[in-house]
């Protein structure tokens, strides 16, 4: 779909959330070029855009990372990226471009990119480049998630209701981290048992009940928040 001319996003649908929103900017050349279906099976929101002024736009939303091909735009590009770290903007960025001059490598890093992938280079190298910049910003930028009152420290595994210590499991832990990190998303039952039981053939749709109960006790003893929500037919969802 078309948003305004030139930025289009394409967001996966149904209970399975994102992994992390991608901002793709290039000519419209480089575009065709750029492999959605891989950054989709990976669930990876993509927003395409072709020039910089768009994306100012769409940078007004959530994005995780951006991947930039200065292909065209070199000096637009470094310029580009230059002026989002002179006013604290931390977003990853990922350059790739046709140029293997080592002056052109330098400038990009030195703007404040976080890597530079020469063209060509393989669909599986750019989403593990891309994978691997995400799980090292996303630890450091998330040493504490709130949602409503409940507060989690990630340096110290610690949770809190409420300024009170709520004692976890460590399944408990992390099942209450996707929650937050999905607030307000109906996240069907093999989406958690694939990010906390990887899956595991034996374990079954009881015991992620089981433990979603059990979560709930912790967090909301007298029963009466409402924080985890059953959803008929696919699952749960953190209401905030």
């Amino acid at each position: 779909m078309m948003v305004d001319v030139e930025k289009k996003s394409i967001e996966l649908h149904g209970a399975m959330p994102t992994v992390a929103s991608i901002l793709l900017i290039g000519s419209e050349n480089a575009r065709h070029q750029w492999p959605i279906a891989y950054f989709h099976k990976e669930r990876f929101k993509t927003i395409e855009i072709e020039s910089f002024e768009a994306a100012k736009i769409a940078m007004q939303d959530e994005i995780d990372l951006i991947v930039l091909d200065v292909s065209h735009a070199e000096t637009e590009g470094v310029d580009f990226v230059s002026k989002m770290r002179e006013v604290g903007d931390n977003t990853p960025v990922i350059f790739v471009s046709d140029k293997t001059k080592e002056m052109i490598v330098e400038k990009a890093f030195k703007c404040g990119g976080d890597d530079y992938l020469k063209k060509p280079f393989g669909t599986k190298e750019l989403i593990c480049r891309i994978k691997a910049i995400l799980k090292r910003t996303q630890v450091t930028q998330c040493k504490k998630l709130k949602v409503r009152d409940i507060v989690m420290d990630f340096s110290s595994r610690r949770v809190f209701v409420h300024q009170a210590e709520v004692m976890l499991t460590r399944l408990e832990f992390k099942l209450l981290e996707i929650f937050l990190k999905n607030k307000n998303r109906a996240l069907e039952r093999h989406f958690l048992l694939e990010q906390i039981w990887f899956d595991n053939a034996f374990t079954q749709k009881r015991t992620i009940n089981v433990t979603i109960n059990r979560l709930k006790k912790k967090i909301d003893p007298l029963n009466n928040k409402n924080y985890i929500l059953p959803i008929r037919g696919i699952g749960y969802k953190f209401q905030q």
